[in-house]
């Protein structure tokens, strides 16, 4: 069994959500992301920031084969990334 630290867990569960592009600055995350506003607080609306993935995190997965890039003519620093198989079957095994 693969032993992930907690940055990988969060990490692939955010590619589970959606396909993660590149941002500036070794980022990534969806398309579009932008800051959210939680509902729920019975006070006021609190601002919840947009969830991002490192680079270094990114090919930790990659390495795994938890993660695979979409486009394969670009290179894999411009490339979305999806989750595989495999890292679907890994996150209901952490549950």
């Amino acid at each position: 069994m693969i032993e992930l630290t907690p940055t990988q867990i969060r990490g692939l569960k955010l590619v589970r959500d959606g396909d993660v592009y590149p941002q500036g600055g070794k980022r990534w995350t969806h398309l579009n992301a932008q800051v959210t506003y939680a509902k729920h607080d019975r006070f006021k609306e609190r601002p919840q920031k947009v969830k991002f993935l490192t680079t270094a995190t990114l090919n930790d997965l990659r390495e795994h084969s938890l993660v695979k890039a979409l486009n394969t003519d670009v290179p894999l620093e411009e490339s979305a990334h999806g989750i595989t198989m495999a890292g679907k079957i890994l996150l209901l095994k952490i549950k």
